[in-house]
């Protein structure tokens, strides 16, 4: 099924992905995303209470827009990284927890961990999942990655990032690989400062990059707001035509890539510039989280209609939003507790 139709005006959508602030959708808020209709939106814990609620707010973004199939995002990683939280949604491990487990078991655990995060998500109209991460973490880095990563091996990551990803999309939620190049070796968190990373291209390469490589052919990606000194001296990867031609060219990756959230610390100026450079960079989609109506409105004249190749990469990945297959959820759980006792 294509996410791509066309609003009264005969536009495709704007290459843009908004948040929104609370749990239901002002009317400042409905009457901008009309205005704008941009591909999709994304959640935060700020926008979850319950399922009741969740899928009431879901209904009135999609409602908003004048494309068939919305894509609507959430970080459901596990771990310290939840929008969606017990009582009404399972508490999910680390991704770390899960690689830690046996060869073999550990697979088992990743694909089936991710099959039971979009058995949650597909019902409240939740239809991406900004997973797997496939960053490979170095000594002394910082601690946003941290447990997040599967590994400290391009291998093990890439291989279970694949399995992560299958996952989700067995349940028909699309994945997001995430950060493009690599976040690893960051020593600072991006959401707050701007990490810059001088190691070579070899090793960038042998190491950071791999994993990516690996999982090309996954249908969305998410850059990395990171400094690759080796690559671009100046610009992070996100505004960074050369990060952006790496990726396309070298790692191979052909999905559609967005921005990590344009609001974040790790960049500096206005909003409208960084987003124009940003597409100018390569970028198909911007993407920006805190919901905040001012910022939103600096966006949208920087951001224009999806089209050449980044709409021809929306409709591709629109194709792989299908039903979700049969799936026993009880025997699921079971066999996730057998592997992993504490998971509930």
């Amino acid at each position: 099924m294509s996410i791509i139709s066309l609003n009264e005006k005969g536009e495709t959508p704007k290459a843009v992905i908004y948040g929104c602030e609370g749990h239901r959708l002002s009317d400042a808020e409905k009457a901008f995303f009309k205005a704008e209709n941009p591909l999709g939106f994304i959640l935060f814990a700020r926008n979850c209470d319950n399922p009741e609620q969740v899928k009431a707010l879901v209904d009135e973004l999609k409602a908003t827009v004048a494309h068939r199939e919305t894509l609507v995002l959430i970080d459901q990683e596990g771990g310290r990284v939840a929008r969606l939280r017990p009582p009404h949604w399972r508490k999910y491990p680390p991704a770390r927890t899960l690689a830690d487990l046996p060869d073999g078991s550990s697979d088992e655990a990743v694909r089936l961990n991710s099959r039971l995060i979009a058995d949650e998500l597909l019902p409240l109209g939740i239809n991406v999942d900004c997973l797997p991460l496939a960053d490979v973490p170095v000594p002394g880095s910082h601690d946003i990655i941290g447990d997040r990563a599967y590994a400290n091996t391009p291998e093990k990551v890439a291989r279970l990032g694949r399995e992560a990803a299958l996952g989700l999309l067995d349940g028909g939620v699309l994945p997001v690989l995430k950060h493009i190049p690599g976040h690893g070796r960051a020593m600072v968190d991006s959401h707050l400062d701007l990490p810059t990373v001088d190691a070579s291209l070899e090793e960038l390469r042998a190491t950071d990059f791999a994993p990516f490589r690996a999982l090309k052919d996954l249908p969305l990606g998410m850059t990395a707001h990171v400094r690759y000194t080796a690559v671009d001296a100046e610009n992070v990867a996100t505004l960074s035509a050369a990060a952006i031609r790496l990726i396309r060219e070298e790692l191979g990756f052909d999905g559609l890539l967005m921005s990590d959230d344009i609001s974040m610390k790790a960049l500096s100026g206005d909003l409208g510039d960084l987003s124009r450079r940003a597409l100018a960079a390569g970028c198909d989609i911007v993407l920006h989280c805190n919901g905040k109506m001012d910022e939103m409105l600096a966006i949208s004249p920087a951001v224009g209609n999806l089209d050449g190749e980044a709409l021809a990469r929306a409709e591709r990945a629109g194709r792989l939003l299908k039903p979700a297959g049969q799936f026993d959820v009880a025997q699921a759980q079971a066999r996730m507790q057998a592997l992993l006792p504490e998971f509930a």
